[in-house]
């Protein structure tokens, strides 16, 4: 039952009339709570808030589908004023784009020059560090090369690993020389059994493998996981190996488990919540109850709340 759903709202999250009616509503159905408004000034007063709280944030301005060039463009110049507003502001936050979203499937070269542009405006805004997120298995090779050439002109720009990929192991095995900042996640796509781990006690086996491999390599690991298990052993190899605290960092998403990410930080770690927002929230918000079927109760109450 539990994999229906989840199929289900994998399934909607990719209907293209409900995401252009979803803008019309504005945060409906529960949304708010893991997405944190829709413009920017409100995310930045969430991430001032949770920086009062002990928490670093990564802001992800959410979107889908970009058919033009105008679009991805326009998406590139938002991730811009989008830096510069972390910078006047003051808050600890970090950035998170999606490659789509900058005309990935429209043209490399597009992508490229706006990944370019944000990068640039990156470094002049007090060198905000970019993570890369990982989309589908459709575009995990290009990001990696894309990602190769920007490190030969950055150091601000990293990307995301994901355990239930059979390939994540030697990617992260490529990757050693560069000393490339990870994020390290189990993975939220529906992928064939031919690329990617179907059974989730072997995508957790993995995720501990390439956990330990990317720390023991001597880089910076983003772990994000809300799993207490993945939590306890990274502290346990965190003793073991004497890993340095400076060297990893514990990621959760915005209104998931918010007493573990305050406890997290008052225990010294560092703990980076991704702040999603926008307007265009539904596809995200589709798969984080795809994630958490257990959230549906939330969405049928605010079906029927003002």
């Amino acid at each position: 039952m539990e994999q229906l759903m989840k199929d289900f709202f994998l399934f909607l999250s990719k209907n293209k009339t409900l995401n252009a009616a979803a803008k019309k509503w504005g945060l409906r159905f529960g949304a708010s709570r893991v997405v944190a408004g829709e413009t920017i000034a409100e995310a930045i007063n969430t991430v001032r808030q949770l920086n009062q709280k002990g928490l670093v944030c990564t802001l992800d301005h959410l979107g889908e589908f970009v058919y033009s060039v105008e679009e991805a463009n326009e998406s590139a110049d938002y991730c811009i004023k989008t830096l510069e507003a972390i910078h006047q502001s003051g808050v600890d936050c970090n950035l998170s784009l999606k490659m789509t979203q900058l005309g990935l499937d429209i043209s490399r070269e597009l992508c490229m020059n706006n990944m370019r542009r944000i990068l640039d405006a990156a470094k002049k805004n007090g060198n905000i560090f970019v993570r890369i997120d990982m989309e589908d298995y459709a575009h995990n090779e290009v990001t990696l090369e894309i990602l190769d050439e920007l490190l030969q002109d950055y150091d601000n720009v990293g990307t995301v690993i994901q355990a239930y990929l059979y390939k994540s192991a030697d990617d992260i095995e490529k990757l050693k020389e560069k000393k490339v900042n990870l994020r390290l996640v189990k993975g939220a796509y529906k992928e064939s059994p031919e690329v990617a781990f179907p059974n989730k006690a072997d995508v957790d086996e993995n995720y501990k493998k390439i956990i330990k491999q990317h720390l023991l390599n001597g880089c910076y690991a983003a772990i994000a996981t809300h799993d207490d298990n993945i939590i306890a052993y990274v502290k346990q190899l965190e003793k073991e190996y004497n890993i340095p605290r400076t060297q990893f960092e514990f990621q959760m998403l915005y209104g998931i488990r918010p007493q573990s990410q305050v406890e997290l930080a008052r225990e010294g770690y560092k703990m980076r919540v991704y702040v999603p927002y926008g307007n265009d929230w539904y596809g995200y918000f589709m798969r984080r109850l795809a994630e958490r079927p257990a959230n549906v109760a939330f969405v049928i109450k605010g079906l029927f709340s003002k």
